[in-house]
């Protein structure tokens, strides 16, 4: 089965009221494409990391009242999760599809990676593309496009990563939802790989 895009109804998933309209429109929309994706793209990144990843589908199971806001699959390191590790996200808010390298506050050696990325601050910012963007907050749509950071400013948010407990660091790529490469599947899954291809640098240096 080959991935066939994203589609406004699936973004109109987080315009349904309630938790378990939302939750049932996730599932039954939304998460068979994950599994597809994942099926296209696990093995080659995985291959190129270095190591055997694992995906895993946000399920929201904490969530009793409010419907989330977004959803995502991911891919680590580990069997038994993800938000501890460095990992990859690919995931839709109502009005983009992200993909990321997340490292979340959940992470236990936060501080450590954040100072191996300030210590390779030059090689990081070469490694870049410059349409990756930023993001402080997984929780959040907030993201800043890496070419409007000059170096002091992109070394205080790697400094604020290190030194405040809930601040995360996400990079990658936000695609509006009206982008036409969401509704192409091929072309989609080439945008991913790419992304992932692009921020396997850091990736691995958070791995050391």
């Amino acid at each position: 089965m080959q991935f066939a895009g994203f589609t406004a109804t699936d973004f109109e998933t987080f315009t349904i009221e309630g938790l378990e309209g939302r939750m049932e429109a996730i599932r039954s929309r939304i998460q068979p494409k994950f599994g597809v994706i994942s099926s296209e793209l696990l093995d080659e990144i995985a291959v190129q990391a270095g190591e055997e990843l694992y995906l895993h589908i946000a399920k929201h199971a904490r969530r009793k009242v409010n419907p989330p806001v977004d959803t995502w699959m991911s891919f680590s390191s580990s069997k038994r999760g993800y938000k501890q590790l460095p990992h990859f996200q690919i995931g839709l808010f109502d009005d983009r599809v992200f993909i990321w390298l997340a490292l979340i506050y959940e992470l236990p050696n936060k501080q450590t990676i954040a100072q191996t990325y300030l210590d390779r601050l030059p090689e990081i910012r070469s490694a870049l593309p410059e349409d990756f963007v930023l993001s402080f907050d997984h929780m959040q749509k907030d993201a800043v496009p890496v070419r409007d950071l000059d170096d002091s400013q992109f070394e205080q948010a790697l400094r604020r990563f290190r030194d405040v407990k809930k601040a995360e660091l996400l990079v990658g790529r936000n695609i509006p939802a009206d982008d036409p490469v969401l509704a192409d599947g091929q072309a989609f899954l080439r945008l991913a790989k790419e992304t992932m291809i692009s921020a396997l640098p850091l990736y691995k240096m958070a791995k050391l």
